[in-house]
């Protein structure tokens, strides 16, 4: 592999004749101009992506990065640690969210243990351990800086893979108790932003929990001092293996000209930690849904990037992902399968771009 400051560098932004051939065909579409909305966007971004007008998704691909977090030490969840574990296992099964979920779009589920605290065996993890969990960043840094960069470095050999396996769209999910708690101090890191506009209560909290979880993290961020400007020095100092692995996703993704998924908070964490590294990995990046998590709003407005939907989530493990496959080999089959005004036999004179109002 090059090394990760060279795989940033080689990556390039959306390719602008490419989206513009794009527009102009769903301009000349028998329907109103822009009528499709989100749709027509989404058909035009892909297009920017990989040069081409016909973008088939039969080969979809979801990539778990399981992990823990030492924070839980603190009380931050209420969940306990051996979660992790049950749910890594019971996603590999199918019978989590995403499991279902996964399955019912026609996408593989890759499950890849890059952190658990536990010795795991199970048919069909990827084992890519970094070590047993992070360590607690209220007392210090999560991990050391090369356990960082390894972290997305992991990410972009699960993207590399998928690419060789003929992938053509891959969304991001992750599984680790506590990685709330990481996830709203890298945004609160990255955007200035206090404890109580970003941290919300995750798997669920009593108010008293909660207002513990907001102190811990704050604790963090005091004794840690991310820097950021320094992408890598965040991940390092409050982040997380899992938040790490789907970095280097992101990461991978853009540098292969692939387009990508963020589910829900941690995810979104990852883009944004993505994006400080690169920005033209947005490029890149589809927004699945809007999470209830207050702190995703804020990555949202960060990338500039519009969720498709709003069902109240916040499962994460990539459910977000899961559901809008469809949406985007939707987007594909309008560009791709709807009649242009001459082929529907229509005048289409009598149309008024109401887009530009």
């Amino acid at each position: 592999m090059m090394d990760l400051e060279n795989i940033l560098d080689s990556i390039k932004g959306g390719d602008e004749e490419s989206k513009a051939r794009a527009k102009n065909r769903l301009d000349n579409l028998a329907k109103p101009l822009g009528s499709l909305g989100h749709l027509e966007e989404i058909a035009i971004k892909l297009s920017g992506i990989t040069g081409k007008i016909n973008n088939p998704m039969e080969k979809k691909q979801l990539i778990v990065m399981s992990s823990d977090n030492g924070i839980v030490e603190e009380g931050v969840s209420c969940c306990p640690q051996k979660i992790t574990t049950i749910q890594t296992i019971n996603m590999i099964r199918g019978l989590t969210g995403v499991g279902v979920l996964a399955r019912f779009a026609g996408a593989d589920l890759k499950v890849v243990d890059i952190g658990i605290n536990d010795d795991v065996d199970y048919p069909g993890l990827i084992k890519r351990k970094i070590r047993k969990g992070t360590w607690n960043i209220s007392k210090g840094p999560a991990m050391t800086r090369d356990e960082a960069v390894r972290s997305i470095k992991i990410g972009i050999e699960m993207i590399d893979e998928a690419v060789k396996e003929g992938v053509q769209v891959v969304g991001t999910g992750e599984m680790g108790i506590g990685n709330t708690s990481t996830s709203s101090a890298i945004v609160m890191t990255f955007t200035d932003v206090d404890a109580d506009v970003v941290v919300g209560k995750g798997a669920g909290l009593t108010e008293e929990a909660y207002e513990n979880k907001k102190r811990v993290i704050k604790k963090a961020l005091d004794i840690n001092k991310p820097d950021k400007n320094d992408p890598i020095d965040v991940l390092t100092k409050v982040g997380g293996f899992d938040i790490g692995g789907m970095a280097g996703c992101f990461i991978g993704a853009a540098y292969h000209r692939l387009p990508i998924l963020i589910d829900g908070l941690i995810s979104g964490a990852a883009a944004l930690l993505a994006y400080k590294l690169n920005p033209l990995v947005t490029d890149y990046m589809f927004a699945t849904h809007c999470s209830a998590e207050p702190g995703y709003k804020l990555i949202m407005e960060e990338l500039k990037l519009k969720p498709m939907l709003n069902l109240d989530m916040r499962l994460g493990e990539g459910s977000g992902c899961a559901i809008s496959f469809n949406i985007l080999e939707a987007a594909n089959e309008i560009i791709t399968k709807m009649a242009t005004f001459e082929e529907a036999t229509i005048v289409n004179d009598f149309l008024i771009d109401i887009r530009q109002g």
